[in-house]
């Protein structure tokens, strides 16, 4: 077991190491490749309304026109050492870990990754919460009640669930269920769970319940389809003969075989919405990382941008290590290969 958390340690930062050169090269080599000159990277930096010889001066200092390697270097060491950015008119320090300086909003990134963060993290692990009791627990039970009047509704509602996207489910229900009924909150309000759990937990209950119906449904039909498949094995009859009691059958023999693509599922899918949950965030005005996000294209904030796109990929690295060591739980045969 210790060898295979190594292994998948050693992988995960391999992975980083791997992702960080991509993004690196993705905003300043392939540019180049393109025929961008220093200064239309420097451009970047500094925003719409800056003249020529800024432009040139801050190319200059920022050090556009060293060897793509050199500049990586220099981007790596900043991530754990800091780093200085000398513009011309001064110099403006970015402590670590440095995901760079917006010279637009006169800051260094990461301490407004931070405080986006909570706002993700909450409307993450609440929808996730949600869609993973409500969707494995309808996809075993239609499974089991198989052509049932359950099994086809349920199935019914987990189609619309997939072919409707976020945006419309979410200014559907806060037309009927804020406008109309005033049951929630509108969009936009956010409370810190630390200064009122309660009306935190008001707030999201909207975002929440219209993330997971999404969500939910893919699990509903994944965890059906497994356990179709799972339910009908010769270790399952042959644990009924054993005269295990139903449920024991269900759960820790037939569910525990079909949890295995719903783990697969389940970390790309968390990562991707710990990174910025874009649509969700941009319905209900949630000021998270995917709002950030796209405030940062608007005003191409390239430093922000690459910020974004760095925690999101390191946190989809972190939920698929998550799965890998889970594997092992679920399946004993997994820490063995």
């Amino acid at each position: 077991m210790v060898t295979y958390i190594i292994r998948r340690l050693i992988g995960a930062v391999a992975m980083l190491i791997v992702i960080s050169m991509v993004t690196f090269g993705i905003f300043f080599l392939v540019p180049q490749w393109a025929g961008a000159t220093p200064e239309a990277l420097a451009s970047r930096y500094v925003g719409r309304a800056a003249t020529p010889e800024t432009v040139h001066l801050v190319a200059e200092r920022l050090g556009f026109n060293d060897p793509v390697v050199v500049q990586y270097g220099r981007f790596v060491k900043g991530l754990f050492a800091g780093a200085e950015y000398d513009y011309g008119a001064g110099v403006e320090q970015c402590p670590a870990p440095c995901f760079g300086y917006s010279f637009i909003s006169g800051q260094p990134v990461w301490p407004d990754l931070v405080d986006r963060m909570p706002v993700t993290f909450s409307l993450a692990l609440g929808a996730a919460l949600l869609w993973v009791l409500a969707g494995v627990s309808v996809g075993v039970l239609s499974a089991l009640r198989r052509g049932s009047i359950f099994d086809r509704i349920s199935m019914g509602t987990a189609l619309a669930g997939v072919s409707l996207p976020i945006f419309f489910t979410g200014m559907i229900s806060l037309v009927v269920f804020s406008y109309g009924l005033g049951w929630t909150p509108p969009g936009g309000a956010w409370t810190d769970f630390t200064a009122n759990p309660a009306q935190w937990a008001y707030n999201l209950t909207l975002p929440w319940i219209t993330l997971a119906f999404l969500f939910a449904a893919t699990y509903a039909r994944l965890t059906r389809a497994g356990m179709l498949e799972t339910m009908g094995e010769d270790y399952i009859r042959t644990a009924r003969a054993k005269g295990l009691r139903e449920n024991q059958v269900v759960v820790k023999h037939g569910l525990r075989a079909a949890l295995t693509p719903i783990l697969t599922l389940f970390g790309i899918d968390f990562g991707l919405l710990i990174g910025g949950a874009i649509l969700t965030e941009t319905t209900y005005t949630l000021p998270g990382l995917g709002q950030f996000a796209i405030l940062a294209i608007r005003n191409q904030d390239l430093p922000q941008v690459m910020g974004v796109v760095l925690v999101a990929a390191g946190f989809v690295v972190a939920a698929s290590l998550i799965v890998d060591l889970l594997y092992a739980v679920v399946d004993p045969r997994v820490r063995l290969s």
